[in-house]
């Protein structure tokens, strides 16, 4: 990721919404009207090779910041608000200092007797269950000495902001156990020998947690009365900055992979499909992820190629066949078999009819996960709005609108900072700010 910084010097209140991601730290500033005032993006590579190394993320995020600022009218900033990436932990002390390398979003937890405490006390349904649940983290790290709270990684960097080193939001929570239904952390958490004092207070995204402490208010140029607001994971922001806010709405994810998300006026849990709830106010946010999409595209044809084919691909005819295009042996949802094979015969002599039957496989893929998504108790979709590297193909996406028969709506952005910016909006105008 290169260093890119979007300068207009703009008018109005202002709230700040910031994405630490694995490559980088990105920085929108939103108006009131969701309209992006200015946006930056500094890789974290820049402040060292530790991408696991909280000070390189806070360096990163500083420098996105500064450099977001040098755009705007600072004076016009009302709030700010932090997404990271889910399941990423760290144990601190009780000023906030981190007492071991954060265990991050994808690393497992090589303890027997954890993931069995946690495989006999958590729900069949829960979050927590798995090497790399948040909760399975958290009782690795309460073992460290001087600990006095484990948070998630938006957490803790809000809480440079605000000085809250006690504070998390519902969805970062999710994975370290917390029902989003009943509101709070659940008793059998405490079941699996994990001290409750070490689990931070949880709120829901968008609420004001605080204001910027002198420090940061000084270092940044802000006034210290800009509210620090609940923030949340990258991918419930990614869904947020598209602007899909309805239940109904739906949003697809088309890149290495194919996720799938839509907001729900109810949870839905299906651990066979790997499918849970993130709780958006008073509705839920359901996806699931495929093991095809752009990955196994990549396997047959280069990006040149498939755009050279794409244009004389003709959406409206079908050709027949009926593939499942895998990259390998294996499938999570909407079909949960890890021994499913890619179905990818008969090839047609045609490169561009070999391309458009792999797109309808992925279309057809895309639309089972919504019905999927259906059956197990989810609305019925009413619209859908497409990120992703995929999104950009029109031979690609008339092939989808056909499948799944559906309005396809405009993604407002496809900056997951862009999301908790509306998060940070939110809290603003909540709080009376705005």
């Amino acid at each position: 990721m290169q260093p890119a910084t979007e300068m207009a010097l703009s008018s109005g209140p202002l709230s700040i919404g910031i994405d630490i991601g694995t490559s980088g730290a990105r920085a929108v500033a939103m108006r009131p009207d969701f309209s992006i005032a200015a946006r930056s993006a500094v890789p974290l590579d820049r402040f060292g090779q530790n991408a696991r190394d909280p000070s390189v993320w806070w360096s990163a995020v500083g420098a996105a910041l500064t450099e977001l600022l040098e755009g705007v009218d600072r004076a016009a900033v009302r709030s700010i608000a932090v997404d990271g990436t889910s399941g990423t932990l760290l144990p601190v002390d009780g000023v906030g200092r981190p007492l071991a390398e954060p265990l991050m979003y994808n690393d497992k937890v090589d303890d027997d007797a954890i993931l069995a405490v946690i495989a006999r006390e958590a729900p069949a349904a829960s979050a927590a269950r798995g090497a790399t649940s948040g909760l399975a983290k958290a009782l690795w790290f309460q073992r460290q000495p001087g600990i006095a709270a484990v948070l998630h990684q938006a957490d803790w960097i809000a809480a440079q902001f605000s000085g809250r080193f006690d504070t998390s939001d519902e969805n970062n929570a999710l994975k370290t156990g917390y029902d989003v239904e009943a509101r709070r952390w659940p008793d059998w958490i405490a079941a699996t020998g994990m001290r409750m004092e070490f689990l931070p207070r949880v709120v829901k995204p968008g609420d004001v947690t605080g204001t910027l402490t002198a420090s940061a208010a000084d270092l940044f140029g802000l006034a210290r009365d800009v509210a620090v607001v609940a923030g949340t994971t990258d991918g419930c922001a990614s869904f947020l900055a598209t602007g899909a806010a309805a239940v109904g709405d739906g949003v697809t994810a088309l890149g290495s992979s194919l996720t799938i998300k839509i907001l729900s006026d109810r949870p839905i849990s299906a651990p066979q499909f790997g499918i849970y709830s993130h709780r958006l106010g008073d509705a839920y946010l359901a996806g699931g992820a495929s093991n095809s999409g752009g990955k196994v595209l990549a396997q047959h044809f280069s990006l040149a190629r498939i755009i050279e084919l794409s244009a004389v691909i003709d959406p409206m005819t079908e050709t027949g066949l009926d593939y499942y295009p895998l990259p390998v042996i294996g499938e999570r949802f909407p079909v949960a078999d890890p021994a499913l094979p890619p179905r990818l015969t008969p090839r047609p002599a045609d490169d561009a009819d070999y391309l458009k039957a792999m797109f309808e496989g992925i279309a057809e893929i895309e639309a089972l996960g919504y019905r999927r998504l259906a059956e197990l108790g989810a609305p019925r979709l009413t619209s859908v709005r497409s990120v992703g590297g995929g999104a950009a193909n029109a031979a690609w996406t008339a092939i989808r609108q056909r499948r799944l028969g559906v309005d396809f709506l405009p993604a407002l952005s496809d900056e997951a900072a862009a999301g908790t910016a509306r998060l940070a909006l939110m809290g603003a105008i909540t709080a009376g700010l705005l």
